[in-house]
């Protein structure tokens, strides 16, 4: 059995839709419950609102979110790093995520010599995209 730690983002209002964009980038299986679909809750204006998502995509990501209820503070994303060795793979989700993002550093050769790369998503969730470089030596 694998262990593997998964992202678990937060959001106000559109957990549904960010997970409806990355299924579009990430391809894979979405599921979606709502608040409304529990029968502890009993707030009609949150019922659409996402209770939990997650998607699972067919190169093993799973990234799991809710809409954080209005009666709780909400707490802002940390940044969800991408690296693999499939760099075709990592570029193209890479391009996909940059639709209505903001980029703070474009995906190039690092010093280092990795492919990387940091955006925030049109959904305020921060990206980190690494892509190993040629071995050294």
């Amino acid at each position: 059995m694998t262990v593997r730690p998964n992202p678990y983002l937060n959001f106000r209002d559109s957990a549904r839709a960010s997970l409806e964009f990355y299924h579009l980038v990430f391809g894979g299986a979405l599921e979606l419950s709502t608040y409304g679909q529990m029968p502890m809750f009993e707030d009609p204006a949150e019922a659409n609102k996402i209770m939990h998502g997650m998607l699972t995509s067919e190169h093993g990501l799973v990234i799991m979110c809710a809409d954080v209820p209005n009666g709780m503070d909400f707490i802002a994303n940390s940044n969800v790093s991408l690296s693999g060795d499939d760099g075709a793979v990592l570029r193209g989700w890479w391009d996909a995520l940059a639709d209505g993002a903001i980029i703070s550093e474009p995906l190039t050769t690092a010093p280092w010599g990795d492919t990387f790369g940091i955006l925030t998503d049109k959904f305020g969730v921060p990206w980190m995209v690494n892509i190993p470089g040629p071995p050294q030596g």
